[in-house]
């Protein structure tokens, strides 16, 4: 009964972040049409922010492995993530409107020097709160799970070939996350005030994070005590390799990164790991680019769904419908690439989906500059091109191919970078690999920035206009996608190449090393998929 509890206490963590992660897919929307920021302004601070969540769980499980431990981590994430999103909702003009002197309507001079500050340091917040639970959260339920060993001695073999059973409460919780998501996408749109759009997951993060800490004295914490970090011994592999590059050469006898110069302080092992760690590098570069393709889901696709169609007959539907769709066309993407990577015994099937994905990236770029074409057609066409609060009379759901494809680059990604790793690397870093992989994603999303600023001043060299305009109208973001597309395609043939000329190899564990708990798979995100992961 308590383990049920326990399940249920820590399961509310879930919920409350999918209804947070739903209320964020529109900030871009609230940022160009509150703050009236420019469409790249904007964009950049979506952008750094969705860097910056994925290159922290890096860090952080370094923290879990060496100091913190996975509920001390999860107990600092969850009050991160309550205040984060308490800071955005109170940054909203009408929530400070008395204290700070400011009028209560959603325009800009009703948002104060201090409501910006809230909103910066939330978001940051948030990042925080979202990279604690990406690392410790399934790690943590794993072990709730885990039974104590028991004296076995008599007792009969267990039937390993019956399909594993599931309580009651893990169904009730995978229900609930569903039910949640659903809700998150369609229920929660409809409320106008962006105080309540915000303040409704504040306050439901705010009771997920209350129930989760009253239930500390029940979990179990058998691997709460950490022992140790793998990535402490990759260091001392290159400490000691870079100190002797210095030595006199009669010191070294060798070159001075061979094995032999770090063998005088680190083991055989840990050379190696660090070897493996080296050769994976032309790979994870690569990464970047997707990364890149990435971000512009989040923030240039956000923006050109505003007020385009939303209706299907006499039924309107609002613009989270998109993320909605992307989310289950992932899940069941990543069902389809798993059941391809995981039971090939090709060592090359990761390689192979990890070029699927990218493959994906080039269509998904492809198609929004098709779509984001005629978008343009049909404003030119009705006189819409300084009018970009007026409703454009397009549906939505033409945008619904390049969320698909878009789904397709996360899903294959994902699932072949997690297998990549567990047959290409050694157990102890198996997680800090695809970590590190997720971080170099999210250095693309950051680059996304420094790439439209780079592909703006080339576009208005000769006197001619500038692609990103202060409004999406007036902007040439087809013409962008299309330069991503060419970079995607290039980004695809290097790939091919780097991949081709890596020697392949199928790790073989020693007896007792196991990959540590700490950490979850690759996961470039955090829908209601990725959480639901967890459950199972």
């Amino acid at each position: 009964m308590k383990e049920r509890e326990s399940f249920v206490r820590i399961s509310s963590l879930l919920w409350a972040d999918i209804l947070v992660a739903y209320a964020l897919f529109v900030m871009q929307n609230y940022l160009t049409d509150v703050w009236k920021l420019s469409l790249t302004h904007a964009a950049a601070i979506l952008n750094f922010w969705n860097g910056l969540y994925r290159i922290l769980p890096l860090f952080f499980l370094f923290f879990v492995d060496a100091f913190l431990g996975n509920f001390t981590l999860l107990v600092i994430s969850s009050m991160s993530y309550t205040l984060g999103i308490g800071f955005v909702t109170m940054s909203t003009p009408p929530f400070l409107a008395k204290s700070t002197g400011t009028c209560k309507q959603y325009e800009p001079e009703c948002i104060s020097h201090t409501q910006k500050a809230l909103f910066y340091t939330g978001m940051v917040l948030i990042a925080v709160g979202v990279a604690g639970n990406l690392v410790s959260l399934k790690p943590f339920l794993q072990e709730q799970k885990k039974k104590p060993p028991q004296d076995n001695e008599g007792a009969e073999p267990a039937d390993t070939t019956r399909p594993p059973k599931f309580e009651v409460s893990q169904v009730v919780g995978l229900v609930i996350v569903v039910v949640v998501g659903i809700a998150g996408a369609i229920a929660l749109p409809y409320i106008k005030p962006w105080t309540l759009r915000f303040g409704i997951p504040a306050i439901c993060t705010f009771v997920g994070t209350v129930l989760f800490l009253s239930g500390s004295c029940g979990y179990k914490m058998e691997g709460a005590k950490p022992d140790g970090s793998p990535l402490t011994k990759v260091t001392r592999v290159f400490v000691a390799a870079t100190r002797n590059i210095f030595q006199p050469y009669s010191d070294v006898r060798r070159h001075s990164f061979s094995d032999t110069s770090c063998l005088g302080v680190c083991t055989a092992a840990e050379v190696e790991e660090a070897k493996i760690a080296v050769r994976m590098v032309p790979m994870w570069m690569t990464f970047i680019v997707c990364g890149i393709v990435s971000s512009i889901g989040d923030t240039y696709f956000v923006e050109q769904s505003n007020n385009m169609k939303r209706n299907i007959g006499k039924l309107t539907l609002p613009p989270q419908i998109l993320k909605l769709v992307k989310d289950r066309t992932g899940g069941f993407l990543s069902l389809l690439a798993g059941s391809y990577i995981l039971n090939s015994p090709n060592i090359k099937a990761p390689r192979n989906g990890i070029i699927a994905a990218m493959v994906f990236s080039v269509l998904c770029c492809i198609t929004a500059a098709k779509m984001e074409n005629k978008r343009l057609k049909v404003i030119r066409n009705h006189g819409l091109l300084d009018k970009p609060d007026d409703d454009v009379p397009m549906s939505i759901y033409w945008l619904i191919f390049q969320f698909v494809l878009l789904a397709g680059l996360d899903s294959f990604l994902e699932k072949s970078v997690a297998k990549f790793y567990k047959d290409q690397a050694p157990p102890s870093m198996t997680n800090y690999l695809q970590n590190f992989v997720r971080a170099v994603s999210g250095l693309g999303f950051m680059c996304s920035s420094l790439s439209v600023y780079i592909v703006g001043k080339i576009s208005e060299r000769g006197g001619r206009p500038n692609w990103f305009q202060h409004t999406l109208n007036r902007s040439r973001l087809d013409r962008y996608y299309w330069v991503l597309a060419c970079l995607s395609s290039v980004n695809l043939f290097v790939f091919l190449f780097v991949s081709r000329r890596y020697k392949y190899r199928k790790w073989e564990p020693v007896q007792g090393d196991e990959a540590p708990e700490a950490g979850g798979a690759y996961t470039d995100g955090y829908t209601e998929e990725n959480l639901a992961s967890a459950i199972l």
